[in-house]
């Protein structure tokens, strides 16, 4: 797949269609040649609202669980699909190989590792739980992870205790930390000469909050333990490098923030740590040192992946560094707009560099749940609640499609629903 497809409708970057099939199978005006670069924000954000269609009975601010596709990569996985039914096994005999190296590729170039240390997987739990289930456990060996970690891999850390006689420790992150080095002597403290995995999330996914993952990283290895990154929310949301990091493994949901079609997702294994992991299903990949052979998912819709590579080039037509200047700044406008207002908690980290686009909000008095139904109900905004962790309130993850007057309501709902508590 040396080309790819955009839609004619909103336009492309300069790419011709990377298969050449006929227009009784493909609508020819679905396609042209670039999506014009765009310096006035303004008008980019309005350009970018516009590739979405959006339920007009709500304003959506959860994007956190799914990112909806804007229509140029939409269009261009319906695109994919429609290629794979006609062209069938031919296709899947000929070039899926091919075109699974091109985007392996691509991937490594975004985050920022080498492709032979990089899968596609189809979310973040298959990716960390294939590692946290392929590790070579022994009895009574220690894992560390968070109360405020993602429910999928804690239960699958709870089954391995149960299965192999591993010892799980749980910290408690808080949600206004101090410094780093707090965060860090949580897991440091925790840590025995039985300790063999550290599992930390890169961005907690119920606050939103960043955590200091390289300096834990650090600590980790100068105590030889391994260090597992749950990165869900990162890819496509904010500007890092995998490999800057110093994880030994690293997943993410790429329908998160690249907004890539449901069930895309990635895995990094360092180079040195690929050999000691068993593979989720069984692979015809022979070599120990070969990351391919952590990758065997048999027959799967690659469409899915296919389209992975039109979310890319829809990223870099917008540029990660202003998608992620913009998502923290729609972030903070809500947040400074209520930090300090009577009854509103904030969960999130004031500071810049501890958060992104995501943050969580709570009123006194009022249970998530109720104040989740309260903002959909009576002002049509769709959020989701959070009731664990220490962490009470609504998760809120505005998109590049939401405006300041998205915004707005949401401030000022929360400004109503506080007074009347």
């Amino acid at each position: 797949m040396k080309k790819r497809t955009f839609i004619k409708s909103f336009g492309a970057f300069s790419l011709i269609p990377f298969f050449n099939i006929t227009s009784e199978v493909f609508d020819e005006t679905s396609s042209i040649d670039s999506l014009k670069k765009i310096s006035e924000e303004k008008e980019l954000w309005e350009t970018v609202r516009s590739h979405y269609k959006l339920n007009p009975e709500y304003i959506n601010l959860e994007s956190g669980f799914y990112n909806i596709i804007p229509s140029p990569t939409l269009n261009s996985f319906i695109d994919h699909v429609k290629r794979i039914n006609y062209e069938g096994s031919f296709y899947m005999r000929n070039y899926l190989e091919k075109d699974k190296e091109e985007i392996t590729d691509s991937l490594a170039t975004l985050v920022g590792c080498k492709k032979d240390e990089l899968i596609i997987t189809r979310n973040t739990t298959e990716s960390l739980d294939l590692i946290i289930s392929g590790f070579p456990w022994m009895k009574d060996d220690e894992a560390i992870y968070a109360d405020q970690d993602y429910g999928s891999m804690k239960q699958m850390f709870k089954q391995i205790s149960k299965r192999h006689g591993v010892i799980n420790k749980v910290i408690s992150i808080p949600n206004h930390p101090k410094s780093d080095e707090e965060i860090v002597s949580l897991y440091e403290n925790q840590i025995s000469t039985k300790t063999r995995l550290i599992m930390v999330p890169h961005m907690v996914n119920i606050t939103g909050q960043i955590l200091p993952v390289k300096k834990i990283c650090e600590m980790a290895h100068n105590n030889g333990i391994e260090v597992m990154v749950d990165g869900a929310h990162c890819i496509g949301h904010f500007n890092f490098k995998i490999s800057e990091l110093g994880c030994d493994y690293y997943g993410s949901s790429l329908h998160k923030w690249l907004a890539a079609p449901l069930g895309s997702g990635i895995l990094y294994v360092n180079k040195k740590r690929i050999s000691k992991i068993w593979p989720l299903i069984a692979s015809y990949v022979e070599d120990k040192d070969d990351v391919k052979r952590l990758n065997h998912i048999g027959t799967h819709p690659v469409h899915n992946d296919l389209a992975i590579l039109n979310a890319i080039d829809y990223l870099n037509w917008i540029g990660l560094n202003r998608k992620e200047k913009r998502l923290r700044f729609l972030q903070n406008y809500w947040t400074s707009a209520l930090r300090n207002k009577s009854n509103i908690i904030i969960n999130t980290p004031i500071e810049s560099s501890r958060s992104c686009g995501i943050a969580n909000v709570g009123v006194k008095g009022l249970s998530p749940s109720d104040l989740a139904k309260k903002l959909m109900l009576d002002f049509k905004i769709f959020t989701v609640a959070i009731d664990y962790a220490n962490v009470k309130g609504c998760r809120i993850t505005p998109n590049v499609f939401n405006t300041l007057e998205d915004i707005d309501q949401l401030i000022l709902a929360l400004k109503k629903i506080s007074q009347s508590t």
